[in-house]
């Protein structure tokens, strides 16, 4: 008996260890923001205020987490609010039409230490296509506040914007067509 009960005490113990665990986006200490080039002389920066995003995870590495994102067209805000109105119109990101922009990871390749490649769908402006971004996993820490496991991540990558026909009038030479992606996060264990 006592042979079993120590049996069914390391299974357990061994499945607890490898539990799934979910991490939520801690919004105060997270951002979601792009820079463009306008006229190749200039640099518009821009971030979308309202998003979630979920890191589902088994390893205390990461290496094996999966990645959702979810944010709000309309949030988009480049501090001046008639160009914020013009990307939310039909000539860029038609938010009356397509309000949500999403990403979901397909796959994660570890690069080095904390470094990953992150490739996954991102749909934005009704077209999804696959994306490869850099990930570093930042580290976790007990957050000293809410005594939380809190993990850092920032995810940097550059999309097209032809590819998911993100402001189709207006030409290269006038905005770039690479458009940098940067997201610094803090995320609680739920």
């Amino acid at each position: 008996m006592k042979k079993i009960t120590c049996l069914v005490l390391l299974v357990a113990a061994s499945l607890s260890t490898f539990a799934q665990s979910s991490w939520k986006s801690d919004k105060a200490h997270s951002q979601l923001k792009f820079d463009i080039q306008h006229l190749g002389v200039s640099t518009v920066s821009g971030a979308f205020s309202d998003f979630d995003a979920t890191v589902t995870a088994a390893k205390p590495d990461f290496s094996d987490a999966t990645i959702e994102l979810t944010a709000q067209a309309t949030s988009i805000n480049t501090g001046i609010d008639k160009r914020d109105e013009h990307l939310r119109s039909a000539d860029f990101f038609d938010v009356a039409n397509i309000p949500t922009i999403t990403f979901k990871s397909t796959s994660l390749k570890k690069v080095s230490n904390g470094k990953y490649k992150v490739t996954g769908d991102l749909t934005l402006h009704g077209v999804t296509k696959p994306v490869t971004l850099d990930l570093w996993y930042r580290g976790t820490i007990e957050n000293p506040m809410s005594k939380k496991p809190t993990a850092g991540f920032r995810v940097t990558g550059n999309i097209k914007r032809s590819d998911f026909g993100v402001g189709a009038k207006f030409p290269a030479p006038m905005l770039s067509e690479q458009v940098a992606i940067i997201a610094d996060g803090e995320f609680v264990k739920q």
